[in-house]
């Protein structure tokens, strides 16, 4: 930035501070000020114009420390912009492009780009045609994502929605994918353990973290996500995938509530401004699956973060976010205490655009699982009577309890999906009786096909050939001996004497 004099007499133009509302400030003079423009103080703070009216300039200020009345201030003629490169990867950033670490320089980026632009149309947009792995099984074979989706992450506090998150982070960045993490108003201690799991995974290479915290101005705060999103756009237009999370748009709403209000914005519902929709929505349409002029398709997935109070998903900023993304996983309270992880509750959470990207197969495994864990359901109700319940309803309690200890999956586990078909069609064909039994084979298969390429191979063949579920449990039944010793599983024949 140039200094308060460069900038005056550059621009020539100068107002003076008539009151000071916390982080509001109005201002007499500046006749050519637009909105959206950055102004500075004489004493070095900065602020972005908010609105115009016939005798004052209203402006947000980028401080904790108020300004004097009478105190100069000029315009710069430019708009918020961040600095946008290659050479943010691996960094931790603020949303001017600044580094957060003290001991960390970054090298100055040769191109900016306006933090809040409107989003493209319809033209620049194409079907979202491919699937978009988590590495989390539960949610790549019940709630399918699709590249370019906006999909809602939703629960109450401590209920596994963060660690779903790194493990989404850590399965896109070993696929390529560029990831950036927009923290918005985070402890200080968050963003370090988010910056030490990447590190410590290895990825760091492929993602970005910006953030702001809750000591800093609302006004940083609020810029944090159009930033995150500006940065998506610049790297999906070098000819990348990214994946975007904010983590979380509930606290960005207040923050903008406390902006609004103290600019005496009119209050609505929950004393949130009118335009607390268009604010979100114009952010999030800024995501999708696009054409760029070269003819390629690259996406921007997003997954926004948004916290519910007690199992209530009915409050006014969920319910808003859940009309303009598409589709929700709701992390259910009740499912984490007793010890599900991840504890998406499948029948609450929805995907509206993620099957449209499934093969075949994982189509009709898709509904073959949410088929059967209704029927589960409505059986459930039965449990306490198993003395008096038939051969079949105790079957499908025993199954369904022997999917579910199948799909737990610790905090720092990522899955391969077409290794998890497999091993699901060994499950449904009744290989395991035994629920511990089943969990100590799964963890030799997993690291023998992490080692094994002959098992990785094996795998695609099996996966790539069949074009249903039926067809693949035909294959599997047929080949289970030849599958379980590839894949470091002892294979026990018994002999009838």
């Amino acid at each position: 930035m140039k200094t308060f004099q460069q900038y005056l007499t550059t621009t020539e133009e100068i107002g003076f501070v008539e009151a000071c509302n916390q982080s509001i400030v109005y201002v007499n003079g500046l006749p050519k000020a637009t909105v959206q423009e950055i102004v500075m103080f004489e004493t070095g703070e900065l602020g972005v114009v908010l609105s115009l009216t016939r005798d004052q300039v209203e402006i947000l200020l980028f401080s904790n420390y108020s300004v004097k009345a009478g105190t100069r201030v000029t315009r710069t003629g430019n708009k918020q912009e961040i600095p946008v490169g290659f050479e943010l990867l691996g960094k931790a950033i603020d949303p001017f492009g600044q580094p957060l670490n003290e001991n960390q320089t970054i090298e100055k980026a040769k191109i900016s780009r306006p933090i809040d632009i409107s989003p493209t149309g319809i033209n620049t947009r194409a079907h979202i045609a491919q699937s978009f792995e988590t590495g989390v099984t539960l949610v790549d074979m019940l709630i399918p994502l699709g590249k370019g989706q906006r999909e809602l992450i939703i629960g109450d506090r401590k209920t596994g929605k963060t660690s779903f998150l790194y493990q989404t982070i850590l399965k896109q960045a070993s696929l390529g994918t560029i990831c950036i993490y927009a923290g918005i108003g985070k402890k200080k201690t968050d963003i370090k353990k988010i910056e030490s799991f990447f590190h410590a995974s290895g990825i760091e290479k492929n993602t970005i973290i910006i953030a702001s915290s809750s000591e800093d101005p609302a006004g940083i705060i609020y810029l944090t996500p159009y930033a995150a999103m500006t940065l998506a756009e610049y790297f999906r237009d070098e000819g990348h995938d990214v994946l975007i999370v904010m983590d979380d748009l509930f606290t960005h709403a207040k923050f903008y509530r406390e902006i609004m209000l103290i600019g005496r914005r009119f209050p609505g519902r929950n004393a949130y401004p009118a335009d607390i929709f268009y604010t979100h929505a114009r952010l999030l349409e800024r995501a999708g699956n696009f054409i760029l002029p070269d003819g390629s398709e690259h996406a921007i997935t997003c997954l926004p973060v948004v916290e519910s109070v007690e199992g209530d998903i009915a409050g006014f900023i969920q319910t808003n976010l859940m009309s303009m993304t598409d589709g929700h996983l709701y992390f259910d309270v009740d499912m984490f205490t007793k010890g599900n992880r991840p504890a998406v509750n499948p029948f609450i959470s929805v995907s509206r655009v993620g099957r449209q990207t499934q093969s075949p197969l994982r189509l009709t495994l898709n509904r073959e699982l949410i088929s059967f864990l209704t029927l589960h359901r409505k059986l459930e109700s039965f449990s306490h009577f198993s003395a008096e319940a038939g051969s079949g309803i105790k079957r499908t309690l025993a199954v369904a309890e022997r999917i579910f200890a199948f799909f737990n999956q610790a905090a720092n586990e990522v899955r391969n999906l077409d290794l998890h078909i497999v091993i699901f069609c060994l499950l449904w064909s009744d290989y395991w009786q035994d629920i511990a039994k089943m969990e100590k084979d799964i963890t030799v298969i997993q690291q023998t096909y992490k080692n094994s390429l002959e098992a990785q191979s094996l795998i695609k063949t099996l996966v790539s050939a069949a074009q249903s579920l039926n067809e693949l449990l035909l294959t599997v039944r047929r080949q289970q001996d030849k599958i379980l010793s590839t894949l470091g599983v002892q294979v026990v024949t018994v002999t009838n004497i």
